[in-house]
């Protein structure tokens, strides 16, 4: 099996409300994903980081093997919450990959 494991930090710009909005749209959003991707196992989206964090969302996916990350990667419903809600309200990305 396959961790793959997201922190993102928003956009300054957005006002703490538009962030809290975003952030929740992008959990119900990726955490929709479970059962539409094939070998998609668990994912889950932490929108409530505690004080002493440094990032603002985190992203836990687990994947069947490589392949199905790879899958998930390119598949057209991950590829539309990418494009349409993260990639215009965040402004950095660390991605951790991992067998398990």
């Amino acid at each position: 099996m396959v961790r793959h494991v997201i922190l993102w930090n928003m956009k300054e710009t957005l006002s703490d409300e538009e962030c809290r909005k975003v952030k929740n749209d992008i959990k119900e959003a990726l955490e929709a994903l479970k059962g539409v991707i094939p070998g998609l196992l668990e994912i889950n989206v932490a929108t409530d980081p505690l004080d002493t964090s440094n990032a603002d969302l985190l992203l836990d996916s687990l994947f069947e093997d490589k392949d199905a990350l790879a899958v998930y990667a390119d598949h057209p419903a991950h590829v539309k919450v990418k494009d349409e809600l993260v990639v215009p309200n965040v402004r950095s990305r660390v991605c951790m990959d991992y067998e398990v």
